[in-house]
């Protein structure tokens, strides 16, 4: 019978190991060895001395309505979490365009580049134009909230509606957190790996709770720190990080002219700089119940969505009720 332990013992601790080993495999610098679910086109682009390659996805339906939906995608992710998503609305007949920004997925990541929100939407501007499309919804998710903002803002004739799941940039942080260079940011990116990665989603997106399902999103950012041009990589998301803590979008949201839908997960508590304040601050940071609300008041002509017991990522962790408002919403 101990025999039997034993082997059973050796057998799952093996699969672990190999499971684990799995997670951890060198990906490319611009996931070269890492598939997306559809077809990768690129756009080129000249900016500041250099030539860079934004990647995007375009899902088009098999029965067109005439109408297309653009998908953000957040700081620590790339434009594959959107597949469900993307195949939940060709179904419905939305052409989908999935970017990936400069400095994250299959995009180039540069070895300089002075990041901002205008630039990335300039740039997404571009893939739009690219693509022949006038008009589009326009749907951010936690970074890619504050994108969609800026976006929608600075080319409010091409955004038919406007659409934040579960955003970041709702409140100020720098009333609160105290100013990290860019240095620190990248000492920090660059003790990165795969348990610290798993163990910050775990904690800040998902309330603690855990399903295997969720180590697709950790695969990507813990095989880049195994590539042997990872701080290229880190240097870019510390600009990245510096990017969202300078260049707050909420006192905007009031010019926003599109008719707009919140999908607020109401256990997020997502904050930059929560780990700088004490205890007592850290309290105020993150209440996304609250910041749906005020957002929703700022914004003309726009509704509320609140999933409760939902954490950072509806479209992740409690897809059927985060795509149920959203095609009610884009179906008007």
């Amino acid at each position: 019978m101990k025999k039997i332990f034993l082997f059973l013992f050796l057998t799952v601790s093996l699969h672990s190991a190999l499971a684990q080993q799995a997670k951890q495999q060198p990906l490319g610098i611009n996931l070269e060895n890492y598939e997306y679910p559809y077809p990768v086109h690129f756009i080129q682009l000249a900016e500041q001395g250099q030539q860079l390659q934004m990647a995007y996805m375009d899902v088009r339906p098999a029965k067109p309505n005439g109408k297309a939906v653009l998908l953000l995608h957040g700081k620590n992710f790339n434009g594959a979490y959107w597949q469900q998503t993307a195949e939940a609305l060709a179904q419905k007949g939305y052409r989908v365009v999935i970017p990936d920004q400069v400095g994250f997925g299959k995009s180039s990541k540069p070895e300089h580049l002075q990041y901002t929100f205008q630039l990335l939407a300039k740039n997404t501007k571009a893939v739009i134009d690219t693509l022949q499309i006038k008009k589009i919804t326009v749907l951010g998710h936690s970074m890619g909230g504050m994108l969609a903002t800026r976006f929608a803002l600075m080319y409010p004739e091409s955004t038919e509606k406007f659409v934040l799941v579960n955003p970041i940039g709702l409140e100020d942080w720098k009333l609160k957190v105290p100013y990290q260079t860019v240095d620190q940011w990248y000492k920090n990116e660059l003790n990165q790996n795969y348990e610290k990665i798993k163990q910050y989603q775990q904690e800040n997106y998902y309330g603690g709770q855990w399903k295997p399902a969720y180590d697709k999103w950790v695969v990507p950012l813990a095989g880049w720190t195994l590539n042997k041009d990872y701080p290229r990589i880190a240097w870019n998301s510390a600009l990245t990080y510096d990017m969202i803590f300078t260049q707050p979008v909420v006192y905007e949201f009031a010019a926003i002219q599109a008719p707009a839908l919140l999908i607020i997960g109401q256990r997020d508590k997502t904050a930059l700089g929560k780990n700088l304040v004490s205890e007592e601050v850290r309290k105020t940071m993150g209440n996304y119940p609250q910041l749906g609300k005020d957002t929703a008041r700022k914004i003309k002509n726009s509704s509320l969505v609140e999933l409760n017991n939902v954490g950072h990522l509806p479209h992740i962790e409690a897809f059927d009720r985060f795509i149920t408002p959203l095609i009610q919403f884009l179906d008007k």
